[in-house]
């Protein structure tokens, strides 16, 4: 009763259009839904999200869901994950994607997801981590625990969508750290993120990472910039 008076006054509206929701219809409607630009990355290991890395990192797997342009609709579900609280869409796009990650051989042998952390001040800021709800959705959906602190971010950078490769590079040099037992030696990890641009903040992550004696890495993000 208290959610039809809600939806009475406030109507669900879809996410990328912002048309209203039919009562079959959850975050975004079925039309945008269709019209989102998926990767299908999980059918190739050589592909884009992997290209990234070439000759910088060694990785067991890396992929991205949907394509992310500017002005599009995946680009207005990450805003609003990121910026306006809401963390269903992590959930939803966790959601999504794990019946592609499942059939993907190389995690098959993962032991922990970990989403890339956001700095404590920014934290404090926002009041969440935009990674978590997609990471945790993937970690109950493949049944493999998130773990928030192996990886920690220790520098404070401003946002860095305007800086080129080496711009990114230079600014999230030696930004994360690790902390870790002999129990996390020689494990299989999977790193999360929401939008795979330069890569220069996964590579950051993924050398931290490689701190931890034996480690092995792997990439799943939301989207990745064409």
């Amino acid at each position: 009763m208290l959610k039809s008076i809600l939806n009475l006054f406030f109507p669900p509206i879809c996410t990328g259009c912002k048309n209203l929701l039919l009562p079959n219809e959850k975050i975004i409607c079925t039309v945008c839904r269709h019209e989102i630009p998926v990767t299908n990355h999980h059918l190739l290991h050589e592909n884009e999200a992997m290209g990234k890395f070439y000759g910088r990192i060694d990785l067991q797997h890396a992929s991205a869901l949907f394509y992310f342009h500017k002005k599009g609709i995946v680009q207005e579900l990450i805003h609003n994950l990121k910026y306006r609280g809401h963390q269903e869409i992590g959930v939803l796009i966790g959601e999504w994607y794990l019946m592609d990650l499942k059939k993907i051989k190389a995690l098959d042998t993962v032991d922990f997801i970990i989403p890339v952390p956001i700095h404590p001040k920014k934290r404090r800021s926002r009041g969440y981590n935009q990674v978590s709800s997609f990471a945790e959705t993937l970690s109950k959906g493949l049944q493999i625990e998130c773990k928030n602190d192996i990886l920690i971010r220790t520098k404070y950078t401003k946002t860095q969508s305007k800086k080129n490769l080496l711009g990114r590079s230079e600014a999230i040099q030696n930004a994360f750290d690790v902390t870790f037992s002999e129990q996390h030696h020689h494990k299989h990890f999977i790193l999360v993120d929401d939008v795979l641009t330069t890569g220069a903040t996964l590579e950051a992550c993924c050398r931290a990472m490689q701190k931890i004696p034996g480690t092995k890495i792997s990439i799943v993000c939301m989207a990745i910039a064409q």
